[in-house]
C-alpha cells in the first residue's frame, strides 16, 4: 500500500508538470497579442485624453458663463430695484408742486374757500394717479369685518342690533393694489 501511494503523487506531479508546461506556452502566444493591442490602446488612450480635455473645457466655460449670467441678472435686477419706483415718484412731483402753491396762497390769501377748493383739486389730482396705477380704497362703511382687508383695532357696543359684528366707523383707510393688500384698514366695530 505505500508503494500505490507514493506512486499516486508522482504521477500527480507528473500532470502538473505537464500542464504548467502546457500553459506556459499558452500564457506566451497570449502576451504577444497583448503588446500588439497597446499600440491601438495607446492611440485610443490619447483620443479619449483629447475628448477628456475638451468636455473639461466646455464644462469650465459652462461654469463660467453661467457665473457670469447669474451675476448680471443680479445686477440688473439691482438696477431694476433702484429705478422702479423712479417714475411714480416722478408722476408725484406735480402733486407736490400743487402742495407748494396752495402752501404758499394760504399764507398771503384771507379767502378759505379758495384755498378749500385748491387743496380740493390737489386731492382729486392725487386720487386719479393712484386710480392709473390700479391702487383703489377698501370700502369699510357698514360693512361686516373681513380680516383679510380690515383690521379691528377696537370694539365698541353697536349703536344698533343689526350694527353688531359691522364695521362702526374707519379709523385709517386701507388700499389694495389689485387684489393685494397695500394697507389693511384700521377700524372700530360693533360689539
Amino acid at each position: 500500500m505505500d508503494n500505490n501511494q507514493d506512486k499516486q503523487p508522482e504521477a500527480t506531479t507528473e500532470e502538473q508538470i505537464d500542464t504548467q508546461n502546457h500553459k506556459a506556452p499558452e500564457a506566451q502566444t497570449t502576451n504577444e497579442p497583448e503588446a500588439q493591442d497597446q499600440q491601438p490602446q495607446d492611440g485610443e488612450l490619447d483620443k479619449l485624453k483629447q475628448q477628456l480635455a475638451d468636455l473639461n473645457d466646455k464644462y469650465v466655460r459652462t461654469c463660467a458663463e453661467y457665473d457670469n449670467f447669474r451675476k448680471r441678472t443680479a445686477r440688473e435686477k439691482a438696477d431694476l430695484i433702484k429705478s422702479a419706483g423712479s417714475d411714480i415718484l416722478a408722476a408725484l412731483l406735480p402733486v407736490i408742486d400743487d402742495f407748494e402753491r396752495a402752501l404758499a396762497h394760504m399764507s398771503d390769501d384771507a379767502d378759505v374757500a379758495a384755498v378749500k377748493d385748491g387743496v380740493t383739486l390737489i386731492y382729486k389730482k392725487f386720487n386719479d394717479y393712484l386710480l392709473k396705477r390700479g391702487v383703489t380704497a377698501i370700502q369699510t362703511e357698514n360693512l361686516p369685518l373681513d380680516t383679510n382687508l380690515h383690521e379691528a383695532i377696537t370694539m365698541i357696543p353697536a349703536p344698533t342690533p343689526e350694527m353688531k359684528g359691522k364695521i362702526i366707523d374707519c379709523v385709517e383707510k386701507g388700499y389694495l393694489l389689485g387684489d393685494k393688500v397695500l394697507r389693511f384698514a384700521k377700524v372700530v366695530v360693533g360689539q
